[in-house]
């Protein structure tokens, strides 16, 4: 069976009817396509009859609200990989259809390019005689053509499938062929990171309800705060590329406006043409706050328009229910985010992961599970404390450096007085970094050797200061933990017996969990119990060894 990288899923049951195939038509089309699937909503299309059908334009009704809504749902549980996209530059309600001074006939008055070029054509239509194969396969290449720029080498399929009964309809979804109301302008607001269902669902019925315009506030930096794991939500700039590569694809007649969220209102608030909210059950507060504010401007309220969260059927106990973007960034740690860098100058054996997070990250905790894994840890505050010990060249430079003021009785550097010295002094802070993180470096090199020497596999290299000391050329991947700075600020005060302000302080004179993930190959996180972390660590552990593996049979 070939499988293909795009794919257009041609749908011509009735609406009513097809929330009751979608699910098996959907699992039938991801045996053939991997990446992304767009689906066409033509209902009633006879591929047949004998002539060539044309494109026509769809109302929007409720049903084809209530269809998408079912088919994201559906393509969350039986297709999750696939980049499914409903195409809507077919409907049209009336209202727009007799606003024009000319109208449009065809919805398709040349072929519609989409981001990514269809490769094979697939449909639910249901042949009544086997014999018709090749004239429905050929009828349904030139519809799709007519509507879409396919590849030239376009393929079609007929989707196998079991018949809806006349009970099951009966059973099923009741038709419901009543308009819906739309309205010029619409908006709506979301991070809308890693578009998944439920953004798909929000934003293609927010084109269904707009006729003109359709307004988004994206969350920027501000409105990031609080967000799970908010070191991974991708830039602003990419998460407005995807939006609006999506919304051209599915309604490019649409004028679309994203904008900067920097608080919960944002533009819809002042805005005097907006006429409707898109909300979901979770965030319909905010849209009446949003009337509220409105009419304190004196604007009139928005119509607020509720659409049903999607359930997460893959969730686990520590992830929300419904189909959420913070669900999608937890399932990313213990994965690779990023290729490592060109580690050609290293041996290949051990493979050296590079481990390092912000104070009371966890980063120690996790160095110590990967130990009981099989990697040999390399923990670089001993080694700090090593560096410092008489007779060594990092002992007489500090003492010529800082003064022998600093020894204890017994000759030994008194740490906590050096500290003072460079206390709040970047400069002298920055002549004892030179002096001794290029010897610690040393005494990795040689900890990494001995494990070379003895046979070991994976070495981890728990420091604190790895990028900031810049000893990545020493490792062949960088793994970064994080936690959200007020977990770290109670961690550290209950850990080490100091205040918030000075667990604060020590915070901010470290890389920030944003700048560290910029490095990251990998990202873990302790927020949760300690079975959750073992679990990421395992991943991580485990999809380490298939790249070692890989690494290897590739040599």
């Amino acid at each position: 069976m070939s499988m293909f990288s795009t794919g257009i899923l041609v749908l011509t049951s009735p609406l009513h009817i097809l929330p009751l195939r979608i699910a098996p038509v959907l699992s039938s089309a991801a045996e053939r396509v991997e990446r992304t699937l767009y689906v066409h909503l033509q209902p009633g299309l006879n591929l047949g009859s004998g002539s060539q059908p044309r494109p026509v334009f769809i109302p929007p009704v409720v049903d084809l609200s209530t269809l998408i809504s079912r088919l994201y749902s559906n393509a969350a549980d039986v297709c999750g990989h696939l980049d499914v996209r409903v195409l809507l530059t077919n409907v049209r309600s009336q209202s727009t259809a007799s606003g024009g001074t000319t109208i449009q006939t065809s919805p398709f008055p040349t072929p519609q390019s989409l981001s990514h070029s269809p490769e094979v054509v697939l449909t639910d239509f249901a042949l009544q005689d086997p014999g018709q194969s090749h004239q429905v396969t050929q009828c349904l290449q030139r519809y799709t053509g007519r509507c879409y720029v396919c590849s030239p080498s376009l393929r079609s399929v007929l989707l196998h499938q079991q018949p809806v009964s006349l009970q099951d309809e009966e059973e099923g979804v009741k038709e419901k062929a009543e308009p819906m109301e739309t309205y010029s302008d619409v908006v709506v607001g979301g991070t809308f990171d890693r578009l998944h269902g439920a953004h798909k669902t929000l934003l293609n019925i927010s084109c269904l309800l707009a006729d003109k315009r359709f307004l988004i506030g994206v969350c920027d930096q501000a409105m990031l705060k609080r967000k799970v794991l908010k070191e991974l939500v991708q830039p602003y700039a990419l998460r407005v590329e995807k939006l609006r590569e999506f919304l051209q694809d599915i309604r490019p007649s649409l004028e679309v406006e994203i904008v900067p969220l920097d608080d919960p209102y944002g533009v819809s608030v002042v805005d005097p043409l907006l006429q409707c909210i898109v909300v979901s059950e979770e965030t319909r507060k905010g849209g009446e706050a949003v009337n509220k504010k409105r009419i304190e401007n004196g604007l009139p309220a928005l119509v607020l328009h509720e659409i049903q969260l999607l359930k997460d059927a893959h969730h686990t106990e520590t992830e929300e229910e419904k189909i959420s973007s913070s669900s999608l960034r937890s399932r990313l740690l213990g994965t690779l985010l990023a290729p490592p860098q060109d580690t050609s100058h290293l041996p290949p054996l051990p493979y050296v992961i590079g481990l390092t997070g912000g104070s009371g990250s966890g980063k120690s905790s996790i160095a110590k599970r990967l130990e009981t894994l099989g990697a040999v840890r390399i923990d670089c505050d001993k080694l700090g404390h090593e560096v410092y010990q008489p007779g060594t060249a990092a002992y007489h430079r500090v003492l010529e450096e800082f003064g022998s003021d600093l020894l204890n009785d017994d000759k030994t550097i008194n740490r906590r007085a050096l500290g003072r010295k460079v206390f709040g002094n970047q400069e002298r802070l920055k002549a004892l970094t030179n002096i001794v993180w290029p010897e610690i470096a040393l005494l990795v090199k040689e900890r990494i050797r001995n494990a070379r020497e003895e046979g070991k596999q994976v070495c981890v290299v728990d420091a604190a200061v790895l990028l900031e000391a810049g000893w990545t050329d020493m490792v062949h991947e960088i793994w970064v933990t994080v936690i959200p700075e007020e977990e770290a600020v109670s961690r550290i005060t209950e850990r080490d017996g100091v205040n918030t302000d000075d667990a604060l302080r020590r915070l901010q004179s470290q890389w920030s969990n944003a700048k560290q993930v910029e490095h990251a190959n990998v990202v873990l996180s302790t927020l949760w119990e300690p079975e959750v972390t073992q679990k990421q660590v395992l991943k991580a552990w485990n999809l380490l060894q298939k790249r070692i593996q890989q690494r290897q049979e590739g040599q």
